[in-house]
């Protein structure tokens, strides 16, 4: 695929991004509350089905919903959550997800867990029914027609097990085991989906470069599962008829910009309260202005940022509905977590780890989302750049923790990595390297200094022609493989508030969990090469992690990992060409 992006091209396509996720965050809580949730005590209990297979059926929470219709940079359309569930019963619904390599496809698992014995059984889907870790492609039909009983639309739509979830009855587990979204990153290795017995799970998938096309008015929906799907899983063929009224934005309804914005509102204090959209008189007229001002400090890193969770219906249930996106003390809408807290002091006494002692295994990704522009913020207009997403992951059997610690007055902390042992008991530590304060807007916070570097080189991978960034803020934005060993299916800084401290911060903890990576998208300052003086050709973007091993993992073997690109066209019209990368054609 050939790409050649201007730097307003990529602004508006950031911008729609992040506006169309401010969005679905915001309406995530604006649904309708899971059907059953008044039902009397007990009521829906079912014995435990020792063949471990659960009992499913689509349900609907109410007869009729209220869409808005949205636009932005010349597109419009209605995003059709029509509040259906799929409920689960007798046992849970599990998945696990996985790839061998980037040669090999996805193959998806139903695990089934008898509640008898300590090794679940298994069930292998049918090949090519999954092909990536988005969920199940084509569970949901939905037929739309409008008041004179004509058929406008008919989609199908992905079921993420891990949307957003909910009790349909009072002795159902009180919290889900499963992760809270399915990954998108095109390098994703492995994924667990679920739903806990007792529960149903929202099967909105919510694809925001292609809305629906319905005008304002009054229409009618019919929602089913596929057949497909029914007959492997033994769902009945129930037919949901909900009626949909589609109304402007803004016509009594909280506009694109007005959610973001209100998103906004309730992050200060994170990385620099007072930088919302809320608080810029700019955006109060430019919705997509006010989503990128929302996701400026706060919300995910760009275009290709993980999806992020959707409100928890039983916490909208409990008031909890303004803890949309990270902040203090929580991290997104559908849990609250503590804090990150570094250690109380810096470290005194000889630095020493247990030989056995549990370490990570730091990973890189190929790079992707790659695009020649004119210059992002921070580069010099008028020059060509190759700009592009990469990801760092932690293979684990153990958490990366790096803790800094701040000389009054300086723009520098030491940095040092902490060890435990399988209780969580600290074992160790060991200088390595620093944490420095980046003042570049689009970051303003402290980067570790020594955890990856990004080069260009040459086409026989000899010569480096150009360095990137090595500095960076460590978070878990990616489920890259939850089916590692002691993944952590629910980390706690999911994004940048609770990771990477403030400019007045004294000491900072940056924690890269076991299964999750930190992906820097295209549109972070400063992730690009310049290659105005660059002939064209082939090159490589090499994605290094732990570059100078300071940091110590149990293997420094697999850190490395190569993109090819061939570069053309004339100065200030340049292009790229993204080879495939084995099975994943994700330029």
């Amino acid at each position: 695929m050939t790409s050649k992006r201007s730097k307003s091209s990529q602004n508006s396509q950031g911008s729609r991004t992040r506006l169309q996720r401010a969005t679905f965050a915001a309406g995530a809580a604006l649904t309708v509350v899971v059907a059953g949730a008044g039902a009397a005590p007990g009521a829906g209990a079912a014995q435990e089905n020792t063949a471990g297979k659960p009992k499913l059926k689509l349900i609907a929470a109410s007869n009729s919903v209220t869409l808005d219709r949205y636009e932005w940079d010349g597109a419009s359309g209605v995003f059709l959550d029509l509040g259906t569930y799929l409920s689960v019963d007798d046992a849970p619904l599990e998945f696990k997800v996985t790839r061998k390599s980037y040669k090999d496809p996805v193959v998806a698992q139903q695990i089934l867990r008898d509640g008898t014995s300590t090794k679940p059984k298994t069930k292998t889907l049918p090949a090519g029914l999954v092909k990536d870790f988005t969920g199940l492609a084509g569970f949901i039909d939905v037929s739309i027609k409008n008041a004179a009983g004509e058929e406008v639309s008919a989609t199908k739509g992905t079921f993420c097990p891990n949307n957003a979830s909910g009790r349909i009855r009072p002795d159902a587990p009180a919290t889900s085991k499963y992760p809270q979204s399915c990954p998108t990153n095109p390098f994703t290795l492995g994924s667990v989906w679920g739903v806990e017995k007792g529960w149903a799970s929202n099967t909105s998938s919510i694809d925001y470069d292609k809305p629906v096309d319905l005008p304002v008015g009054e229409y009618t929906a019919k929602v089913g599962v596929a057949k497909e799907y029914r007959d492997l899983f033994g769902i009945p063929d129930d037919q949901h008829t909900i009626k949909v009224t589609v109304r402007s934005d803004g016509e009594g309804g909280e506009g694109a910009g007005a959610a973001a914005s209100r998103s906004s509102a309730h992050h200060g204090g994170g990385n620099g309260a007072g930088h919302g959209a809320g608080h810029d008189t700019r955006t109060a007229n430019d919705p997509a202005a006010a989503a990128a001002a929302a996701a400026h400090h706060y919300g995910p890193r760009g275009a290709d940022a993980p999806t992020p969770p959707a409100l928890s219906h039983a916490l909208e249930d409990r008031g909890l509905a303004h803890h949309l996106g990270d902040g203090p003390g929580h991290t997104d809408g559908s849990r609250i977590a503590p804090a990150l807290k570094p250690a109380a002091k810096r470290p005194t006494g000889r630095a020493g780890v247990p030989a056995d002692v549990p370490k990570p295994d730091l990973r890189s990704l190929p790079a992707w989302d790659i695009a020649v522009t004119d210059g992002e913020d921070g580069d010099a207009p008028g020059k060509d750049y190759l700009a592009f997403s990469a990801n760092v992951w932690n293979a684990g059997p153990a958490p990366l923790v790096v803790d800094g610690f701040r000389s009054p007055g300086k723009d520098l902390m030491d940095s040092y990595q902490y060890f435990y042992d399988a209780d969580g008991k600290q074992v160790g530590y060991t200088p390595s390297g620093t944490m420095e304060w980046d003042p570049r807007e689009g970051h303003e916070h402290w980067h570790f200094t020594d955890f990856a570097s990004y080069r260009l080189l040459s086409e026989d991978q000899t010569k480096e022609v150009r360095s990137g960034k090595e500095a960076f803020c460590l978070a878990n934005t990616d489920a890259v493989d939850y089916t590692v060993k002691n993944a952590n299916w629910h980390p706690e800084n999911t994004d940048l508030s609770t990771a990477c401290g403030q400019q007045n911060s004294i000491s900072v903890r940056e924690v890269l969990d076991v299964g999750s990576g930190d992906t820097y998208t295209q549109y972070r300052p400063g992730q690009s090469f310049d290659i105005t003086d660059l002939p064209n050709g082939t090159y490589y973007i090499q994605v290094i992690a732990n570059p100078e091993n300071r940091l110590q993992e149990t293997n420094t073997k697999n850190n490395v990992a190569l993109r090819k690109v061939v570069l053309a066209g004339e100065p200030g019209a340049r292009t790229v060409t993204v080879p495939p990368h084995d099975l994943i054609n994700a330029p």
